[in-house]
């Protein structure tokens, strides 16, 4: 559970710089140079990740099991992910009316996706991987909508193409990832 809890700190710890310490942030930046910085950014990255992986990893070898899931939550769960897709394919595709109307589309997956594993799965390692990442995005939209308002951002409308393609993509990639994927890298079969 440790290395679970340390890859959170440092991947999340570094996706957090901007909430929490962005004027330091920004000092570093022009210190190292954007390059340095991203290089720097990516490497702490990996390693929470790797760790994180890691320790989500042995936990499920002795899970606790905090309760029991009913079957009906499996099928909320899968829905929420579906949705959790189309807004990570909304964070890329230009000009589509998703992102033009949430603003931070790959947060709001995020939320998405933390809330479908937390309601499908039961054990400490789940709550503590899956809560954290919730509470996480959480956090960065409040943050990053108030800073939308602050600097006035202003995103450009969607248009209907872009937004089909956006749904399109996203239940693509979600089918294949429920369908095939989470089993081959994951090891569990979300849809049976």
């Amino acid at each position: 559970m440790f290395e679970l809890i340390f890859g959170l700190l440092l991947f999340l710890g570094v996706h957090s710089t901007r909430i929490f310490a962005d004027p330091w942030r920004t000092a570093m930046r022009q210190r190292l140079g954007p390059g340095r910085w991203k290089g720097l950014y990516t490497l702490v990255s990996l390693l929470g990740l790797g760790l994180l992986i890691y320790g989500w990893g042995q936990a499920r070898l002795e899970p606790v099991v905090l309760w029991q899931v009913p079957r009906s939550l499996k099928h909320l769960a899968a829905l929420l992910t579906l949705v959790a897709f189309v807004f990570f394919v909304a964070a890329y595709v230009p000009g589509n009316s998703i992102k033009a109307r949430l603003h931070h589309p790959m947060v709001l997956g995020t939320k998405a996706w933390a809330l479908a594993h937390l309601v499908s799965n039961n054990t400490v390692a789940d709550l503590v991987l899956f809560g954290a990442f919730l509470a996480w995005s959480t956090m960065l939209f409040v943050v990053s909508r108030r800073r939308d308002r602050l600097v006035q951002a202003m995103y450009q409308p969607g248009r209907f193409g872009p937004t089909v393609l956006t749904v399109a993509l996203g239940v693509l990639l979600w089918a294949a990832f429920a369908l095939w994927l989470h089993g081959f890298l994951i090891g569990v079969r979300p849809l049976g």
